[in-house]
């Protein structure tokens, strides 16, 4: 009889079952964890505490198996053969697994039992419950997992601080120039990074840092890495490393024949392995090899793209070279670095904070030719060419080849979720879930362009659903259209096109939980937790009383100003809980919400025009005041800027604008598709010469036509190029009606003028939309007077540049 019994159920001990079971294992197996819960996926463990279930976590149930949960394994005797547990349960086997994992490392310093540790579904629950009493907690720890925390923390509400002792945030997967740029990303997020230095000690309501500074915190959590859990091993004599981990051959067998170790408790090579793809790869291994195979586990692709705190973050192959090529820009946050060899004929291995999407297509290449010259590759992505070997590593979570990809298309998979279910590719992060299509197309598949995996509709065919059904809600969308309960792609893509088609204000009903972040407070989040409050002055034309105003608004609240390059005026520092009361004084004065937190138009630039340039031909302001009253709260797949100048010379800078216009003497000229962005792209002449009203109705078209049928986040730039046909077809469309659709166009755009309201002063008139605009969830109301809150920067000052350091840093 063949008796398994696998001590600890994370993931690794569910996948060396699960791999058992699927090739004929005809034993008995019987599984002992530690949690109260079964496994579940834990890649995804801070979702738990925002908007998932744990069955949306849990993994797929193992038929046939003996399940024991809240059992932890205490002792092995390996002479007899049993395994007995903390409540006396012996239980015998003929093969031993020790899948027991890691835990917490937790430095020894004064106060620590009184912190949290970061890796259970109980942890985050006691988390839960401790920051409904806080509002300020730290996080020790800067890697992968200590920012999966930070953001746990921000989600819960706490102002957050991150302590590291390296000089920079995940030192294991980027060098100092990318973690320069992470620490950017994350403090504009409102967290404070402490890099450079460690805890000393943990008091009530505070933690003192090495260099005797104090953070005022009730919640600390520890994230600052793992110990393997080797002590089973240990206590029967087993084989362990040095530093720690059960110590394993290539076959992942101990150093008792009866016995393996897989997942995050197993030495192998001289390496405990912390990543959910090599634990995978392991527990594989382990199971070929209990099943009489040959398999042997040869190290790992320990790559990495992951998004943490909204911000992308990719590390693959070696972080050292001979050569390199870096790209850095500090102040839109995108860092990247390609390591080659001496003869820059070979990719070792990059970095990419920001922008990860060299990532998916150069991963493949590394040990191999390079595609394309490096500084090339550092701005492409599908341009590259698919010809990988077959032995290129596409899925690096689960071991998947480009050859084993080629090999299931080949045998007649047609579609990712195929591919997914055959090969295991794209299962566990979903990182090469683009290189996957990408092969595909290679192949000659038609790709599905389904939304995401709750909906098989594209996001223009959910549109003319949307359009069509009069469907008002996202629950009855899903429930006739999709399945499950959706998530971050589609729920603010459809509450984009309901916008868009029924322009209701954001935050009624079940809308407010489709939101984007900015979205669910009507105002940009800023670097510190504050918000921005951007009232709309169209055409960049305001009155002498509505500037005394802004003024007075600002004063009284203390809040920073900036005139902006789109000729606005904002208003940074504000308060969750100050921003109605900001609003009510900004909309009795006559002005409404400039919408700079959502999707939509943003402003409308002029230059003086005719009225006052000397060399003005129309009247650009009347033009630019009239077109941003026209489009103001207009929704769409990604924001829309736009500019009218009043004559050639372009002061206005229309044509680096989603729809730009241009006076000339015979009336206006319009541009199309221009943005700026990682890619900037000056906009095309789609008509030229026409009236006013001739160019108003051809703007309704464009805009409406780019609402209906562009892909979720699709600049109007990229939507212009993907066309077929290009700016031929989108005239012949818009303004010679060659599908027939113009008269809808036009009908949904004078739906959209005729229903517009501001959602400024509709949520200040409704109490229940107000009740969300408190900055303690657990305070609501008006805040402690007790509660200082500091600014830590009143305004911005000039910073002067010796002339020669600026000579000298140009020519660098």
């Amino acid at each position: 009889m063949n008796r398994v019994v696998v001590a600890g159920y994370g993931p690794a001990a569910h996948r060396l079952v699960e791999t058992l079971l699927s090739r004929g294992f005809d034993g008995s197996v019987t599984i002992f964890g530690e949690e109260s819960l079964p496994a579940y996926d834990r890649v995804a463990l801070t979702s738990y505490l925002t908007d998932t279930d744990f069955a949306d976590l849990r993994l797929p149930d193992l038929p046939g198996v003996v399940t024991r949960l809240s059992a932890r394994v205490t002792g092995i005797d390996r002479a007899a053969k049993v395994v007995t547990t903390a409540e006396g349960h012996a239980e015998p086997y003929d093969t031993l697994v020790l899948a027991t994992g890691s835990a917490p490392f937790v430095p020894p310093v004064p106060g620590a039992s009184h912190a949290f540790v970061y890796r259970t579904i109980d942890d985050l629950e006691l988390i839960r419950a401790a920051a409904s009493h806080a509002t300020r907690g730290v996080v020790v720890g800067g890697g992968l997992l200590g920012l999966e925390a930070a953001d746990a923390l921000r989600g819960l509400g706490l102002e957050t601080h991150i302590v590291e002792l390296s000089p920079w945030l995940m030192p294991r997967q980027v060098d100092e120039g990318g973690g320069a740029v992470l620490k950017g990303h994350i403090s504009r997020l409102g967290l404070s990074v402490h890099a450079g230095v460690s805890l000393a000690s943990i008091e009530p309501d505070r933690v003192v840092l090495s260099d005797g500074r104090t953070i005022d915190a009730s919640v600390v959590v520890f994230s600052a890495g793992i110990k393997p859990r080797d002590e089973l091993a240990r206590d029967c004599g087993l084989e362990v490393g040095e530093r720690g981990g059960v110590a394993v051959d290539e076959g992942m067998r101990t150093s008792d024949p009866s016995i393996y170790a897989v997942g995050e408790c197993a030495l192998v090579g001289g390496m405990v392995y912390g990543l959910v793809g090599p634990c995978f790869t392991q527990a594989e291994v382990a199971a070929d090899r209990m099943l009489g195979g040959a398999s042997r586990f040869d190290g790992a692709d320990l790559s990495t793209k992951l998004k943490l705190l909204g911000v992308e973050v990719a590390q693959f192959g070696a972080m050292e070279g001979a050569l390199d090529v870096t790209y850095m820009d500090p102040v839109g946050g995108v860092y990247k670095r390609l390591f080659v060899s001496d003869d820059a004929q070979t990719l070792l291995g990059g970095i990419c904070v920001g922008d990860a999407g060299p990532y998916t297509t150069l991963k493949p290449f590394v040990g191999k030719p390079l595609p394309a010259a490096p500084s090339d590759l550092l701005f492409t992505g599908s341009a590259v060419s698919l010809d990988l070997p077959d032995d290129a590593q596409v899925c690096s979570c689960n071991n998947v080849t480009a050859g084993h990809l080629r090999t299931a298309i080949c045998d007649g998979v047609t579609d990712v979720p195929g591919l997914k279910a055959c090969t295991r590719a794209g299962t566990t992060c979903g990182s090469c879930v683009p290189l996957m299509k990408q092969l595909l197309e290679k192949s000659g598949v038609e790709l599905s362009k389904a939304l995401c995996e709750h909906f098989d509709h594209s996001r223009a065919e959910l549109f003319d659903i949307v359009r069509v059904r009069e469907i008002t809600t996202f629950s009855e969308l899903i429930g006739l259209y999709g399945r499950g309960r959706g998530c971050d792609i589609c729920k603010p893509a459809v509450a984009s096109i309901l916008a868009s088609l029924h322009n209701g204000h954001v935050l009624d009903g079940e809308r407010a939980a489709l939101q984007d972040t900015n979205d669910h407070f009507l105002a940009n989040i800023q670097k510190n937790g504050t918000y921005s409050v951007v009232p709309r002055i169209p055409g960049g034309e305001i009155t002498p009383e509505k500037l005394i105003v802004v003024g007075e608004v600002a004063r009284d609240f203390g809040l920073y100003t900036k005139i902006t390059g789109g000729q606005r005026i904002d208003l940074f520092g504000a308060r969750v809980e100050q921003l109605p009361q900001i609003w009510k004084r900004l909309v009795d004065a006559g002005f409404e919400s400039g919408h700079a937190y959502g999707k939509a138009l943003r402003t409308v630039k002029s230059c003086v025009g005719s009225t006052w340039c000397r060399y003005g031909v129309q009247d650009s302001v009347g033009l630019a005041i009239a077109l941003e009253l026209r489009y103001r709260g207009l929704r769409s797949p990604h924001k829309l800027k736009s500019a009218v100048s009043g004559c050639a010379r372009e002061c206005a800078e229309a044509r680096s604008k989603d729809f730009g216009i241009i006076a000339t003497e015979k009336g206006w000229n319009l541009y199309v598709g221009g943005n700026g962005g990682f890619k900037p792209r000056h906009a095309d002449l789609l008509i030229s010469d026409v009236s006013t009203e001739e160019l108003i109705t051809v703007i309704d078209r464009f805009l409406m036509f780019y609402i209906r049928t562009a892909d979720r986040l699709q600049r109007t730039a990229a939507w212009v190029e993907s066309l077929e046909g290009g700016l031929d077809y989108l005239r012949a469309v818009i303004v010679d009606d060659s599908l027939g659709i113009c008269d809808s166009l036009d009908a949904q755009m004078e739906r959209h003028v005729a229903t517009y309201v501001d959602e400024w002063r509709t949520t200040i008139e409704d109490p229940d939309k107000l009740s969300r605009f408190v900055s303690f969830v657990n305070a609501p109301g008006t805040p402690d007077p007790s509660i200082v809150f500091e600014t830590e920067r009143d305004q911005i000052k000039p910073v002067l540049i010796p002339l020669e350091r600026l000579s000298s840093s140009l020519a660098t």
